[in-house]
């Protein structure tokens, strides 16, 4: 028989096929011991030839220890090592749990998820493993729910409705009673909250909290987006009325309070767009030869009390939110807006760094304060950087020497291992129904660097003046921004495949030596074709910064100690960092790690989450913005392998789409991880990473936010 099996390719797929129900039945039935005849008859097999071959089987799937013979004959599926904990994630069409351990992925099918979605947490039991074959198993408990709450399109019927929801959280529809829709009808976007799904039951029931509009609406699909990320879509009236009562109180008591810098040139640099301005920038020559420049900053705290109704709100938000034609603040913007923000020819508190520096920008000394300040003049960035550019301008002297200064700031950093990612946005001229009308690449120009120069520096000095208190003295308890080390396998793994084209990466030795590689190859790619693939790539082999409690240091940075202290109208972070300094620096004493680094993490999530709603924003109007150029071909390049398809960047816009596998007919594709490419089984073409190729739009779906194109 083992040689008919060799030669025969019918029996090896009737034998593999075997295999897959022979397991099938173990890993439903765990507890089960069953002998050849009883699997023989589970699976309506007859003839005696085939009932000794399942004998046959049985034996062969005891020797990989998938099957434990626990009597003569009779065999039970041997538990890997009974269950496991973690996380459930999707790749593409396939459902696996990361364990909570950092262990192995675990393949789950999908009759074996017991209604879990991405991200929720579950307990698994785990099957033995086959020769060959990943690891599986089956989930048994949900622990804990990532939402409960999902966003998708009403299909209403006489006597009941689904919602039918287009990401891959969730497989399936949401059943809602009829006396659950609140008025909701079909084609309109809506909120719905789970009430119960039965691991019997197909589909799981659900009510309609909130209807959000009209499919297509621009409004409705940008709060489908922030409600499907679990973010706040409108703000609470409220909380809104509280912060109306609050007055800007810039009395000579408070005044008295504070160091008075209203007579010192004070501006601020924003976006031409900007509303909420965090941070402004003094700067005037000392009578000792040395500059005073000052980074500051909205004083939030003074007006937003702990434990308040706008602190409590402000907290869970944990940041605003930015997607592509709308903020969503984190605080009121009676607050943001009006007495927090740092507009021009209004007194306003703040709380500020001030460095004396000489003029090769080393810092001699700083003082950290409460303070008033008047900004003289709103620079938008383009105003600035035209100044720096022509010399010429309002408060030209100011604006060059503070470029000067952050030149030379920018210069040290990268002497002692700073990373310079400078990545190129995508931005879009929008109308007044928020339809795209053109693509625009937003890039960091001097005036932006400025600006950011002098934010580090204050963020690095806060940092460090709390973190580092002086020989003998203990650090108290702190928020800090840190960012760890790249992991050295996909640091290995990005080095590995830069070579592709061409570039080399050091990958290990110090951290300096590292980085500075990987600058040089940032600088190397600057207008090549495969630019924004391979800055894309080095990101992702870096780890991403958290806040946390726990100080590593910040590596992208070259920083032992940084935090932010600098936005607090925006994070809230920052505003737990302005409380805490202050409690520091009035001689108040340590606060419980514990609890502040609870609240880290939440901001760290909530700031991931607000990331991925913009990028989803992004992704809708490119789509949007694509749907009028439908059957219009352009050159892209490869920016995606996935067993799916392949993901084309679109040089001219930018804008991603993807070549669906089953659209390449020519050959049967597969994918070879390792070199990030689909190789043709039979004529061996390849579609690698980073090559270029000619595509025609092929489908515009705003529901999926899915371009799909073909090949030209």
């Amino acid at each position: 028989m083992s040689k008919r099996n060799k030669n025969s390719g019918s029996t090896r797929e009737r034998k593999s096929d075997l295999i897959r129900n022979i397991s099938n039945i173990f890993s439903e039935n765990p507890e089960k011991n069953y002998n050849y005849k009883q699997i023989s008859t589970l699976l309506n097999i007859t003839s005696e030839s085939q009932r000794a071959f399942v004998n046959q089987l049985l034996y062969e799937l005891a020797d990989e220890d998938y099957l434990k013979e626990i009597s003569r004959g009779k065999f039970r599926i041997n538990s890997r090592s009974g269950y496991i904990t973690g996380t459930i994630d999707r790749h593409g069409v396939k459902t696996y749990l990361i364990p909570e351990d950092g262990g192995e992925m675990i393949f789950i099918s999908e009759q074996k998820t017991n209604t879990a979605m991405r991200n929720d947490v579950v307990k698994a039991r785990l099957y033995a493993q086959r020769k060959g074959q990943e690891p599986e198993g089956e989930v048994v408990e949900i622990i804990k729910r990532a939402q409960d709450t999902f966003v998708g399109e009403l299909d209403v019927s006489d006597n009941y409705a689904f919602l039918i929801i287009s990401n891959r959280i969730i497989n399936n529809d949401i059943f809602i009673p009829k006396d659950k829709l609140k008025g909701g009808k079909s084609g309109q976007i809506a909120v719905v909250k789970l009430q119960e799904w039965k691991p019997n039951l197909k589909s799981p029931v659900g009510e309609v909290i909130d209807i959000l509009g009209d499919k297509g609406n621009n409004d409705t699909e940008m709060h489908a987006i922030l409600a499907e990320f679990g973010l706040p879509y409108v703000y609470p009236a409220n909380v809104e009325a509280e912060a109306a009562k609050i007055d800007a109180g810039i009395t000579p008591e408070e005044v008295a309070k504070r160091i008075d810098l209203r007579g010192v040139t004070t501006i601020t640099i924003d976006p031409r767009d900007a509303k909420d301005f965090d941070d402004a920038i003094s700067l005037r020559k000392l009578s000792n030869g040395l500059w005073e420049a000052g980074v500051h900053i909205a004083d939030v705290t003074h007006y937003v009390r702990p434990g308040s109704i706008i602190d409590t709100e402000g907290e869970e938000r944990a940041t605003s939110v930015y997607l592509v034609d709308r903020t969503v603040p984190m605080l009121p913007e009676h607050l943001s807006n009006g007495i927090c923000s740092l507009r021009p020819n209004e007194d306003k508190l703040t709380f500020s760094v001030l460095f004396q520096m000489n003029d090769k920008a080393e810092v001699i000394n700083y003082q950290i304060a409460r303070t008033v300040t008047r900004s003289v003049r709103r620079f938008t960035y383009e105003e600035a950087q035209s100044i720096i550019e022509t010399g010429e301008g309002e408060y030209k002297e100011e604006v060059l020497m503070l470029d000067k200064l952050a030149k030379q700031l920018r210069e040290e950093r990268f002497k002692t291992g700073a990373i310079a990612f400078d990545r190129v946005e995508v931005r879009f001229e929008i109308d007044g129904k928020g339809k795209p009308l053109s693509v625009y690449f937003k890039e960091q120009k001097d005036s932006n660097k400025l600006v950011e120069e002098f934010m580090l520096l204050a963020n690095k000095t806060v940092a460090t003046h709390i973190g580092k208190p002086g020989k003998g003295l203990k650090a108290k308890t702190f928020v800090y921004r840190i960012h760890d080390v790249p992991d050295p396998d996909k640091l290995q793994n990005f080095s590995a495949f830069i070579r592709k084209f061409g570039y080399n990466l050091k990958a290990t030795g110090k951290n300096t030596q590292i980085s500075a590689s990987i600058n040089q190859l940032l600088d190397d790619v600057q207008g090549k074709k495969e630019q924004n693939l391979i800055e894309t790539l080095a990101v992702r082999s870096m780890a991403k910064a958290i806040y946390s409690t726990q100080n590593i240091g910040h590596y992208g940075l070259a920083f032992d100690y940084y935090t932010h202290f600098t936005s607090p109208i925006r994070r809230y972070p920052d505003m737990m960092v302005h409380r805490l300094l202050q409690r520091y620096l009035d001689g108040g004493s340590g606060v419980d790690a514990r609890e502040y680094e609870d609240k880290c993490e939440h901001s760290s999530n909530r700031e991931q989450l607000a990331a991925n709603a913009e990028r989803a924003s992004i992704k809708y109007k490119q789509v949007e913005f694509m749907s009028d150029r439908i059957g219009k071909v352009f050159d892209g390049v490869i920016s995606g392998i996935t067993e799916w398809g392949i993901y084309v960047e679109l040089i001219e816009n930018k804008c991603e789409g993807m070549i669906p596998i089953r659209d390449l007919d020519d050959d049967f594709y597969t994918m070879d991880e390792k070199n990030y490419c689909l190789i043709g089984r039979r004529f061996h073409k390849k579609y690698q990473l980073g090559d270029e190729v000619t595509v025609k739009v092929a489908r515009a779906n705003l529901d999926k936010r899915q371009l799909d194109f073909v090949l030209a």
